[in-house]
């Protein structure tokens, strides 16, 4: 099963921003991993220069005053958790100075509590910067519904693979998703969508000269193709049984965020590729619909071999 043995709390200085930081330390804790923190904060106006020591310095302590006392919280030793707080003052957009960071360390893993936005529904700018151009897996925090033994977590699954890096990415998903969960102690969804997608287009089209009965049969037999090519996927991903599988007919834009906010999901886990913009593992900008509506957290993966536009030198 995956683990993250190097993880990496962004944060820009708002200390309210414990969430983030609470989930980040018991991951750590449970991989028996290191966590280093990076403070990115915007660098002070010309007339303010004189002052950006201080203002360095203070917020470091701000952080380390937060660091305590959740670990307090979580009933963590001092020791326990390897902790490294790294500040950065940046001119140029945060997320690319994140982004660098993590090409020069190589971090498994980076945590960031999410952007907040008007309905608490989607992501920021520099939230959706790391999920298009960071190469490693992010994670965004949003506070969880459930206690840490009850944590909900969904992971969305395209069950037909265009080609094999796509079946791949599937297979880390469910070997990811799996993992985290237990982690946390958590229950696992897995969720899939299916359509017959030439239905309505041949049911209307007086031309098409198909019957009902060969209709139904069409829809019956990708029913049963999806369920088929899902359960090898699981399968081969080798996660047992502890889960609960939702296949639903539809379209997986409108159904998994109506499914998330439904039932509660503390934690949604998805797979994207950075081309222009998120365009997913689901087809066309289906990722990118998802993102846009979900309430929740999210960790997404990048399928092996994706290579990050950004460079790790100016």
């Amino acid at each position: 099963m995956r683990t993250f043995n190097s993880i990496l709390y962004v944060t820009n200085g708002i200390f309210d921003e414990t969430i983030g930081l609470k989930q980040a330390l018991q991951l750590a804790m449970s991989n028996n991993g290191t966590l280093d923190i990076l403070l990115v904060y915007p660098a002070l106006q010309k007339a303010q220069k004189a002052y950006s020591e201080t203002y360095s310095k203070y917020l470091e302590e701000q952080l380390d005053l937060v660091l305590e006392k959740t670990g307090e919280a979580l009933n963590l030793d001092n020791d326990e958790v390897p902790v490294r707080i790294m500040s950065n003052e940046v001119v140029i957009p945060p997320a690319i100075e994140v982004i660098r960071h993590v090409l020069r360390e190589g971090y498994d893993l980076v945590i960031k509590e999410a952007e907040t936005r008007e309905h608490e529904k989607g992501f920021g700018a520099m939230d959706m910067t790391l999920l298009r151009k960071c190469p490693s897996t992010v994670w965004l925090a949003r506070p969880v519904l459930h206690e840490k033994e009850h944590f909900r977590f969904a992971v969305a699954i395209e069950a037909e693979s265009r080609d094999p890096s796509e079946k791949a990415l599937s297979v880390r998903l469910l070997e990811l998703s799996r993992s985290v969960a237990d982690k946390f102690s958590g229950s696992l969804s897995i969720l899939s969508c299916w359509n017959y997608e030439y239905e309505q287009f041949l049911r209307y089209k007086a031309w098409a000269n198909i019957s009902e009965e060969e209709h139904e049969k069409n829809i019956k037999e990708a029913d049963s193709d999806h369920s088929t090519l899902l359960n090898g996927l699981i399968e081969e991903a080798g996660i047992g049984s502890n889960h609960e599988v939702f296949r639903m007919r539809g379209w997986p834009d409108t159904l998994i965020p109506e499914f998330v906010e439904r039932e509660h999901v503390d934690i949604l886990v998805m797979g994207t590729v950075a081309r222009t913009g998120i365009l997913g593992f689901l087809i066309g900008n289906t990722a990118e619909n998802i993102v846009n509506t979900m309430n929740c957290s999210l960790l997404a993966l990048k399928p092996s071999g994706f290579v990050s536009p950004v460079k790790a030198f100016p």
